[in-house]
């Protein structure tokens, strides 16, 4: 197993993960930007404010998008194993 399949499965990995997380968390950070801006309006400085709706929308988020993001970590991983074989001979 030389240094550059080492790097290369690395990279992959990484680029899985920021492909994974990215749809959880961009609308997240809208919606807290969004109450953010309305607790600043208001003054209302209420934590649960910005928690519930946050969590909603993850919620819904995921049941969206979680199919196609286990597709493409399964795409990922069935690759992975598949790959052994060169990887190591």
């Amino acid at each position: 197993m030389t240094p550059e399949i080492i790097y290369r499965v690395s990279q992959d990995a990484m680029i899985i993960a920021v492909k994974m997380s990215a749809p959880m968390l961009l609308p997240s950070l809208a919606v807290g930007l969004i109450i953010a801006m309305f607790q600043a309006a208001t003054q209302i400085n209420e934590s649960t404010l910005t928690f519930v709706p946050k969590l909603i929308i993850m919620g819904l988020v995921l049941l969206i998008i979680g199919p196609a993001m286990l597709q493409m970590f399964l795409d990922y991983f069935q690759g992975l194993i598949r790959d052994i074989p060169q990887m190591i001979g």
